[in-house]
């Protein structure tokens, strides 16, 4: 198998985390510690099982996400940060912090482009 090659740093993180709800996951994760299936679906928000599955299975694949099964009847998994997760989650943090201060203006502006494209 041939290894990705990229032209820089931003390419293969965004190849990394490519998916609508990965950095939730991380983010979550980040603040939560080790959470369950039905705490991160709660706390990522308008995110389907399927999808929320699919994103965790592929975050586990890459390295960034633990599943954690307790072999207990019924079912108990629980979700964690590996160490290259928390790497990539305390890169995110002056990012969010942006976001959060310009939220007013991020908000005006995806309103906007609703209205364009309605």
């Amino acid at each position: 198998m041939k290894e990705a090659a990229f032209n820089c740093g931003m390419e293969a993180v965004l190849d990394l985390i490519a998916g609508k709800w990965k950095l939730m996951i991380v983010y979550h994760l980040m603040h939560g510690g080790q959470l369950r299936f039905s705490e991160l679906r709660r706390l990522v928000g308008n995110v389907s099982e399927k999808m929320l599955s699919q994103q965790l299975k592929e975050m586990a694949c890459d390295g960034l996400v633990q599943r954690i099964d307790f072999r207990t009847v019924p079912p108990h998994v629980e979700y964690a940060l590996t160490g290259f997760g928390k790497s990539l989650a305390s890169t995110l943090q002056p990012l969010c912090a942006w976001g959060s201060e310009n939220m007013e203006e991020i908000g005006a502006i995806s309103s906007a482009r609703a209205i364009r494209s309605a």
